[in-house]
């Protein structure tokens, strides 16, 4: 069962980025450079940045990057295994960041006058 049609979304997806790219090529234009920055050192191969994008749009919630990225991790050799354990980091990530916002709470709670 699949809770998506992904292939789908990321058509339409890709039509919404046209669009856009049409309505404001510069900015287009500016993701475009910002995206393939990374690529252009050359220290990363292209699956370790997939991977990385994935577990970063999993953090961030974005079905759009997970769409394109996983497709791109895909194309570039990741496995399903080595996709989850990219999936793994961003899920400790995501439960370390409650914790830590967990531990700024009880600071913000504890700077409060007493009642």
């Amino acid at each position: 069962m699949s809770m998506l049609d992904w292939n789908a979304y990321r058509g339409e997806l890709t039509a919404g980025v046209r669009e856009m790219g049409r309505l404001s090529p510069d900015t287009l234009a500016g993701y475009l450079t910002l995206s393939g920055a990374g690529a252009k050192t050359g220290r990363l191969d292209a699956k370790t940045r997939e991977l990385i994008a994935l577990a970063v749009a999993v953090a961030l919630r974005c079905d759009g990057c997970i769409t394109v990225h996983a497709a791109a991790a895909r194309k570039h050799g990741a496995t399903k295994e080595e996709i989850a354990e990219a999936l793994g980091v961003a899920i400790s990530i995501n439960a370390g960041a409650a914790l830590v916002y967990s531990a700024r709470t009880l600071d913000a709670i504890d700077a409060l006058p007493q009642v």
